[in-house]
């Protein structure tokens, strides 16, 4: 059997058409490449090979047996090819197909759903899995497409990270804690994370009140929070999306903690068309919607 380990599959169209046209010079002229060209790749392909592929008689390039079986392979996988390559083409450009989105559950819950029905107007045929944890799924192993983190990410060379911008927290309770001074804070009950989550901004930022408040109830959800808050066992920083919906006061006017939010996505995300819609309806989404996100848009009640 013929070793083709120094075969250049790049001759397989050059063979095929010069098969077709019989003719030097007519292959040269529908490939646009000079007929000498053609003569020293065909030799290179036969002895590469090790193969007669072709004999040339009055009438021109004629194939030999061992030519015409070559060709009769070689138009399948031509033909398997450029199939590939059109449906990958169709693929890339399509704005259709699956896209899965990992983040903190609460960006889900309070600020994307209400707005993936416009995405859906826009691209029916868009296919979205959210998934709701924080930890760092593969973009590799295509478990996440893009991720929402809050804080910048270390670096990796397979992603491309962006910051969106900022999400605001402040301070809210019950109707019962509205007018609490802020001088005053301190000496009220507070709902906290656990001791897992210490090291994020708004329990550091709650470390560093003076006097240091009594923490009634530690948690480790944020839906907990906001439940055991609204039910008034004492104050929390909440992220301003969340404190105002559900009907929580805020207690004091400023934003006192903001955290960065960060879109992660693979790099090769930018080459394919329903990637680059869903990380356009994203930015845009952030831009559009920045001053509640920050917490600026929103008034106490």
């Amino acid at each position: 059997m013929p070793s083709s380990n120094d075969f250049d599959w790049n001759d397989i169209p050059l063979i095929l058409a010069l098969a077709r046209s019989g003719s030097m010079s007519a292959t040269g002229r529908q490939l646009g490449v000079d007929a000498s060209t053609i003569s020293r790749r065909i030799a290179a392909a036969e002895k590469s090979l090790k193969l007669r592929l072709f004999i040339r008689d009055n009438t021109g390039y004629q194939l030999t047996d061992a030519g015409r079986v070559f060709v009769a392979h070689g138009e399948t996988v031509y033909g398997s090819v450029q199939s590939m390559l059109q449906a990958s083409s169709q693929e890339a450009d399509a704005t259709a197909g699956p896209v899965n989105i990992t983040s903190i559950d609460f960006l889900f819950d309070y600020w994307l759903l209400d707005h993936v029905p416009d995405l859906h107007a826009q691209h029916p045929h868009l296919q979205l899995t959210l998934q709701a944890e924080n930890q760092n799924l593969s973009f590799t192993r295509r478990e996440a497409d893009f991720a929402l983190r809050m804080g910048k990410p270390g670096e990796d060379a397979a992603l491309v990270m962006r910051k969106l911008g900022d999400l605001g927290f402040a301070v809210y309770g019950h109707p019962r804690y509205a007018d609490t001074p802020r001088a005053c804070w301190g000496t009220q009950p507070w709902i906290a994370y656990d001791d897992a989550l210490a090291g994020t901004g708004e329990m550091q930022w709650l470390a560093a009140m003076e006097p240091q408040p009594r923490r009634v109830l530690k948690v480790n959800s944020l839906s907990t929070m906001v439940r055991a808050c609204r039910a008034g066992v004492g104050m929390a920083l909440l992220p301003c999306i969340m404190g105002e919906p559900e009907g929580l006061r805020r207690i004091g006017a400023g934003v006192e903690v903001q955290r960065d939010i960060w879109l992660l996505s693979h790099r090769d995300a930018g080459s394919i068309a329903r990637f680059k819609a869903v990380s356009a309806w994203l930015t845009q989404l952030y831009a559009s919607h920045q001053d509640a996100l920050c917490g600026a848009g929103l008034n106490n009640r």
